[in-house]
This record gives structure tokens, C-alpha cells and sequence, in this order.
């Protein structure tokens, strides 16, 4: 492999890592394998920290087709928590209200999930990475600053669920690039009468590219500490 050239790296991104924690352990491996002071290293498209899974991260010319790769379909599996609700639609703030999920039946889910299918318009939560002014929207909600957020267009391609945990509610969604599913999480809740959490997320395919031939943080730090970087010099 040459990364100063460029190439594609497929990880396992760990829970309670930001996006940029990768990026930034990796380039420091890089520079220091290569002994360089700069070395272009970037990911395509992020992941929250409570959410695991998929995260490409593009090295050297390779970063050039980050915005291809961001654009891809994505495939995500993971858990909503009826009955309960956060400001951030995750766990990342504690819960605020409690609802009734007594009424809800298997019927009343099905029904719902095939509302969600197809194009439509989502409002992405407060607390994303979403810039508003020039300000990422969570800066702002940790003020307790007021933000409006504007809808935009998402496609999802396919949704089921698994409800013998209920409350807990798991999940697979293929949707289009830009999709929040923890505003997902909120507006399935909402149309149940009731509330939803998001409570974990792992993104496990974007395009063609799928989590089972991705290694972790640690293995890629291990594979650039023993590659022979030879006579490399473009």
C-alpha cells in the first residue's frame, strides 16, 4: 500500500470517538512513518461519536474522491427506546420526558415505517454538525442559544424493524447521504403518539463498501507501522 499516493481505508470506527479523532490518530501515525510534517489525510462523510461502524477515510490523492464516496447510500442498524425522549434525540443529553407506549401495537409500528419510505423532508437536530451562520448547530445548543434548523430533502430506500425488545425498537435503514437517524428516531416516536431515543447506531455499508472488510483504528496503525515504504517519493 501507498499511502502518500493515496488510498481508500475502510474503519471500524469505535464508539465514543469523533470522526476527526481517526483522522487525526492516523495522520500522526502517517507523518511519523513517512517523516513528514504534512500529509493529507481526510474522511468521507462523519460519524457520531455515540454511533460506530463504517468510516472511510481517504489518504494523499485519494482525498480528491472524498466527495464521491460521501454521496453514496447508506445502510445503518441500530436501536430506538419508545417512550422516552432527549434534546439531542440520542443519549448524548440525558432524558427530559417520559410517554405512554401502552397503546402502541405491532400494527401501529409497520404502519409507521412504511410512512418514513421514499423522498421527504427531515429537519436535522439541533445538536448535529450542521453550520448555521458560520456556527456548527451544537455550539449553539449547548448555550442553550435557539436555532432554526432547515429542512432538507432525504430519500430512505428500505426500513425494517425487529420489535421483540419492545420498547426498544432495532432497526435497518438504507437512506441517502445526509440523512439524520436520530431525527428519524424522534419523528417515528412522534407518529406513535409517543416519543423515541435513539440509543445506538452503526453504520455498516455506504455504496459498495461494507463494515466486514473494515479493520480497526488499531490494526491500520499496525499495518502503517510495518508497511515498507521503500522508494516512495511521489
Amino acid at each position: 500500500m501507498n499511502f502518500k499516493v493515496g488510498e481508500v481505508l475502510l474503519v471500524d470506527k469505535p464508539l465514543g470517538w469523533t470522526s476527526f479523532d481517526v483522522v487525526n490518530k492516523l495522520r500522526w501515525k502517517l507523518r511519523k512513518k513517512y517523516g513528514l510534517k504534512k500529509f493529507k489525510v481526510g474522511h468521507a462523510g462523519t460519524l457520531d461519536p455515540l454511533a460506530t461502524g463504517l468510516l472511510i477515510i481517504c489518504t494523499g490523492k485519494k482525498t480528491k474522491e472524498s466527495q464521491f464516496l460521501m454521496a453514496a447510500e447508506k445502510t445503518y442498524t441500530g436501536t430506538f427506546l419508545l417512550g422516552k425522549t432527549t434534546p439531542s434525540f440520542d443519549l448524548e443529553t440525558a432524558y427530559d420526558e417520559t410517554f405512554s407506549t401502552a397503546h402502541i401495537s405491532e400494527e401501529d409500528i409497520q404502519r409507521v415505517v412504511m410512512t418514513f419510505l421514499g423522498e421527504q423532508l427531515q429537519t436535522p437536530p439541533i445538536f448535529s454538525a450542521k453550520k448555521i451562520d458560520g456556527k456548527r448547530a451544537y455550539e449553539s445548543a449547548r448555550v442553550g442559544k435557539e436555532v432554526e434548523m432547515k429542512k432538507q430533502t432525504i430519500t430512505i430506500h428500505s426500513f425494517t424493524v425487529d420489535t421483540s425488545r419492545f420498547p426498544e425498537i432495532d432497526f435497518t435503514i438504507c437512506c441517502s447521504k445526509g440523512t439524520y437517524i436520530r431525527s428519524i428516531a424522534h419523528d417515528f416516536g412522534k407518529a406513535l403518539d409517543s416519543g423515541a431515543t435513539l440509543i445506538a447506531l452503526r453504520r455498516i455499508k455506504s455504496g459498495d463498501l461494507d463494515i466486514l472488510n473494515a479493520k480497526s483504528v488499531e490494526e491500520w496503525m499496525g499495518i502503517i507501522e510495518h508497511i515498507d515504504i521503500g522508494d516512495f517519493s511521489t
